[in-house]
């Protein structure tokens, strides 16, 4: 079965980017000038996806708000003469069918899939975190895609981490099927490394069947008292199969200060408006703070 739709939890507090997230969702957070939820739609938008669900929770009108169109503002910009950023409003407000839904209580990632129930049906759907942007050729989506459309089973999307990194990810316990390819036997949550069964992390990029809504259904709160879809993943995987895929791209985990630092400094050097004047003063600085 054609994967079609998309769930992009968007619930979440964002309480490590306080204070910038007092007032503002984490997911509009701009890499560059464009907010960090955009590359994720984009991703399932260039991968075929057909309509995209974002689970949302309070204070996250924002998003709907970017997405849907701005006559004020649209009025002013052709008033103006400013056809490109017109027409660039335009994109944004076209390049989906978005829907919304709220995640009235923060009861984890699990139940924000599971609030997605009645949006997907009874047909497999694709999940795509917003704290992971994956730069590459093919969209990370569309290779899980690709994979799905060959086992017709859950697709993990991972990659492997150094030994100090497991702690903080989930982690693959899987056989190679074939280069890049795994059949997961299970999951293991945040192990310590030396009781890691690989260092196949799992990076924010699922292809689910829908059976995972009726386990998620029965699901008890896990880690941090919340409903985790790890735990529902790991039943699911049991009657029948699951694969991880090992994607091809650069993935940033903008969900750390670190990490969405790198993305910034790494896409404004990708842009060809900005790339020349930035590199010459980023290298300019590292002189100046290598001869302070």
């Amino acid at each position: 079965m054609r994967i079609r739709k998309a769930v992009i939890p968007a619930a979440g507090l964002g309480v490590r980017f306080l204070p910038a997230t007092k007032a503002l969702p984490k997911e509009m957070i701009p890499i560059v000038d464009t907010p960090t939820i955009q590359y994720i739609i984009q991703e399932a938008v260039d991968s075929g996806i057909e309509d995209i669900l974002i689970i949302t929770g309070r204070d996250k009108k924002p998003i709907e708000d970017h997405f849907d169109k701005s006559v004020a503002l649209e009025e002013h910009l052709k008033e103006k003469g400013k056809t490109g950023e017109l027409e660039m409003l335009h994109r944004i407000s076209d390049m989906a069918q978005i829907f919304y839904v709220r995640q009235q209580e923060p009861r984890g990632l699990g139940h924000a899939v599971y609030c997605a129930r009645r949006f997907v049906g009874d047909e497999p759907f694709a999940v795509l975190l917003g704290d992971d942007i994956v730069r590459s050729e093919v969209p990370c989506l569309k290779q899980l895609m690709d994979l799905y459309d060959e086992v017709q089973a859950t697709v993990i999307g991972v990659q492997e981490v150094p030994p100090a990194d497991v702690s903080k990810y989930g982690i693959l316990d899987a056989e190679p099927v074939r280069e890049n390819v795994y059949r997961v036997r299970d999951l293991v949550e945040k192990p310590a490394p030396e009781e890691a069964p690989s260092r196949l992390a799992i990076m924010g990029r699922y292809i689910i069947e829908p059976a995972v809504f009726d386990i998620l259904a029965r699901t008890k709160p896990g880690a941090g008292g919340e409903i985790q879809l790890t735990d529902a993943l790991r039943e699911l995987a049991g009657p029948g199969e699951m694969y991880g895929l090992v994607f091809q791209g650069r993935r940033y985990d903008v969900g750390d200060k670190l990490g969405y630092l790198k993305a910034t400094v790494e896409f404004a050097l990708a842009r060809p408006d900005l790339a020349g004047q930035f590199r010459s003063y980023l290298e300019t600085l590292v002189r100046e703070r290598r001869g302070s």
